[in-house]
């Protein structure tokens, strides 16, 4: 007798048992979908237990992308919605601020001092002084566009 031939329900809801603990101990969230469908295939074979190896390895891999793609679907079209949107993007929270030059904007670069830190800025050549309005971030990077006082 093969081992293939003694794969039962319970051996698909270890599996994904493995698979959610694996989810609980990941930063992704991912491995829940395919242990749902673990435990799927370890419920069908329960209610069926003629199904061959090969038909349950095949439920277990449709599945687990049916899973994964439905998840990605449903976020795709539900997505969070924060109550503080700009978390963790420290530099987005300066859009529209109003910012005095310390360093002029010499060939497009330039240095503004915002709280207790330095920013780079990226806009039109302007003297040093000037108050410039942040319109843009490009990653670590104001840009700027001159204020008509």
């Amino acid at each position: 007798m093969h081992w293939t031939e003694q794969v039962v329900f319970w051996h698909w809801w270890i599996l994904a048992g493995v698979l959610l603990i694996l989810e609980l101990t990941s930063p992704v969230f991912f491995f829940l979908w395919i242990g749902i469908a673990a435990a799927a295939v370890g419920l069908l074979l329960l209610v069926i237990p003629s199904l061959t190896v090969e038909m349950q390895l095949v439920l277990f891999g449709v599945l687990s992308v049916v899973a994964v793609l439905a998840w990605r679907k449903y976020r795709e079209s539900h997505p969070l919605v924060s109550d503080q949107p700009l978390l963790n993007q420290r530099g987005r929270q300066y859009a529209g601020r109003v910012f005095t030059l310390d360093h002029a904007i010499v060939n497009g670069v330039g240095k503004v001092v915002v709280d207790d830190s330095t920013w780079r800025v990226k806009g039109p050549d302007l003297p040093s002084g000037k108050r410039v309005r942040v319109v843009d971030v490009a990653g670590v990077v104001f840009v700027v566009e001159p204020v008509d006082e």
